[in-house]
Parts: C-alpha cells; structure tokens; sequence
C-alpha cells in the first residue's frame, strides 16, 4: 500500500504485526466518530494488552508486536482503530529503521496487504495503519504519520491522557513496560486535532521533516513553489480542485553546451505499489487515454515545457493510486550536465501553472524521480516533490526505485 490508499476488509477479524530491525512497542486505539478515545480504556499496548474487540500480543522480541480487531465485537460508537508504534529504545527515531505492517486475515493468517511508511527521519513514533468505518464497510488505510514527541505525542492527540504531555523538542518514547500512561493530566484541551492523511497535526504534534522542506500545504494561496520532500494537496478551500492536469517537465544543457535528450515520463502504480503502465515517448498513451505524453524533446533548447504529460484524474482507474513523473537520459548524459531542470504542475483547463519544483542539485546520474501525485482515500490528490537522482537510462529502469518511492 501507498500512504493515504485503502483496501476494504474481506474479514471481520484482521491483524495488524508491525516487524522492524529493532524491537517496537505496538499499540491501539479505539475512536469514536469525534476521532476521540471514549476513555483511557480505549488505549491498548502492552501494559493494557485487551480492549472490546481489540488485542494486543508481544512478540517477546523475537517476533513483531500485533494488534488484532474483530470489527463485529467493537462497541457501538467506535468507528476507528489507528494502530501505532515506537522504537522500544527511549528516544530512538525511525531514521534507518523503518517498519513493516502486515495486514493479516486473524484466522488462516493469509496477508491482505503490506505497508512501508516512506521517507523517515526523525519521528520517534508513528501512526501505521487504521481500520475504519466507511458507509457500513470496514477498511484498512495507509497512514504513515510520524511524531517527533513519542508514543506520548499520539496518545494525547487522540484524548489518552498522560502524566505531562511531551513537547516537540523533547522525544519521548514509552521504554519501561513498568511505566503505565494512564495516569492523571492537564485537561483535553491540551490535545490536538486527531490526525487524518489529508490534515497534518497542530503544531505540537507536527512530525520532524526528514529533509528540508517536508510538510504538506495546500492551494488556497494560489500557486505554491515546493521545495525538495514538502508536498502540497491539491484542493482548495477544502473542495476538489482539479479533474485533469498537465504536468510540464524542462530543462536546458548546462553552461551553454551541446543539445541534451532527456526523456520525460510517469509510471503508473497500484495500491500495493505494483507497477500498473508507464506513459513516456514509446508509449504516448496509458491507462485508456487518461494519462497522454506531448512527444519527444530531443534538444531541450527554447524556453517554456520540453515535454508535457496530461493526466485526466477524474478518469483514472481506482486502481491507480500513485503517480510517479520521471526524467532520463537516454543518451547517457549525466544531470551535472543538465541546467533549470524543473517540473511544474498545471489546471489543463486553464493553463494556470499551480505548482513548480525546481531541481537546484544535481548529481551524475542519468535518471531523477521529479515529483509523484498520490491519491487520498477521499479521491484528493497530493503531490509531492522528489529530486530523486536514479543510475538508469530509460524508464524501465526507474520502475522499481520509484515504487519504493511512493
């Protein structure tokens, strides 16, 4: 799965077992449609291991900690389950050690998906994966949310209270299982907003960026010029903004130097980061007409797009959650020789340009991952900024690195 995609469950009962290099506390959450716990109750890890409808199991070190919900013996009210983790270690970030959920039927223990939260840094804690209400359906989504004050940061966003809430500065990770966070605390109003993939937390949540950058904005103060990893949603005044747009990729030969074929791209993918098509110069069409490519620039001379991909959002399959827009060299020449490479997304119907990414480092590679649009579970898009520098001259080569990407 990719980061704000879902799956509906084939089964009322599911697991959830988070694994990674290093031994994780693994916890659940039950909320109401307020995004709220009903009470202490509702938190269960390892020292509150039960809750109606919701266990947990420790791995003892060996194996990953699991939480598993039985949506038929969940309580009326409670129409979410977040499941969340943190490095056992105190303080220890996910920088270099990023988990793995695995969905799992909770009977025959077939997987139902699996999940990577990318791009990690300093979060101390994160919320992996929720299964929710939705029309009378249960699903599973991605989330992929990380704090930078601990497992304490996501219990007193979501209404458990703790003995003093961590602030930001100051990672907090559970690392005594003696230490219990039922306790008495400050009033809720120190609590933030519950968390969604499509509204990043109040300030004394927000995670730690990865790089320069990160972080999610959006368009309600017209066109935005992302830096390399910020991201920006794609809708305005909370309202879908846009059914097609055109992303436009350029670039000119450095230092006044020869003519340069670069190769402009976007490689399709599905929920489970599987490579659906990729639309580039050989394929001028994917995904029945829905995403079109403008033709081979072979000089990247003149001003203005070199090369120009449509997408038409409102008519992409649901099995396509995730875009990645992609730059090669097919010549061999190497990005060190490239000068303004740049991206810039665009309403199709309007030609407004909403969104620019410039390249400002290069590398001497022959492939860059540019910037990749994911879609939320509401249909919403995100786009975020990549520069991505990849050693491959077509975009076969870039399938693989830009799954693990998204």
């Amino acid at each position: 799965m990719t980061p704000g995609s879902n799956i509906p469950l084939p089964t009322a009962r599911v697991t959830v077992d988070v694994a990674a290099p290093v031994r994780l506390d693994v916890s659940g959450l039950l909320l109401t449609a307020d995004g709220k716990v009903r009470s202490d109750d509702d938190f269960i890890f390892y020292n509150q291991p039960s809750g109606p409808g919701v266990t947990y199991r420790s791995g003892g070190g060996t194996a990953p900690d699991a939480i598993t919900i039985d949506t038929a013996a969940l309580p009326p009210g409670i129409e979410k389950i977040v499941v969340t983790a943190s490095p056992d270690a105190a303080g220890q970030t996910f920088q270099g050690i990023e988990p793995t959920a695995t969905l799992r039927d909770a009977d025959d223990r077939s997987v139902l998906a699996t999940f990577t939260p990318p791009r990690l840094g300093t979060e101390t804690a994160l919320v992996i994966v929720e299964i929710y209400l939705r029309n009378g359906q249960w699903k599973a989504r991605a989330v992929g949310q990380g704090y930078a004050n601990g497992l304490a940061g996501i219990a007193t966003d979501f209404g458990v209270t703790v003995e003093e809430p961590a602030a930001p500065a100051q990672p907090a990770a559970p690392a005594q299982p003696a230490a219990p966070p039922r306790q008495v605390a400050p009033p809720p109003a120190a609590a933030q907003p519950p968390v969604t993939p499509q509204a990043p937390p109040a300030p004394a949540a927000a995670p730690a960026a990865p790089a320069p950058g990160a972080g999610k904005i959006n368009l309600d103060k017209g066109r935005v010029s992302l830096q390399k990893n910020q991201t920006v949603s794609l809708v305005k005044g909370g309202r879908p903004l846009l059914s097609q747009v055109k992303m436009g990729l350029g670039w000119e030969p450095a230092y006044r130097g020869k003519d340069i074929d670069l190769d402009a791209s976007v490689i399709a993918y599905g929920p489970q980061r599987n490579h659906i098509d990729s639309c580039y110069f050989g394929k001028l069409q994917i995904v029945n007409g829905a995403i079109r490519h403008s033709g081979d620039n072979l000089t990247g001379e003149g001003g203005g797009d070199d090369e120009v991909i449509t997408v038409d959002l409102g008519r992409l399959p649901q099995e396509v959650t995730g875009l990645v827009f992609t730059v090669n060299s097919f010549s061999g020449q190497k990005f060190t020789q490239v000068a303004k490479a740049y991206c810039r997304l665009l309403d199709a119907a309007t030609g407004e340009e909403l969104v620019r990414f410039d390249l400002t480092n290069a590398e001497p590679q022959t492939g860059v991952m540019m910037a990749k649009l994911i879609r939320q579970f509401s249909g919403e898009w995100d786009m975020t900024a990549m520069g991505e520098f990849v050693k491959s001259r077509t975009v076969r080569g870039m399938v693989k690195p830009a799954a693990q990407a998204l």
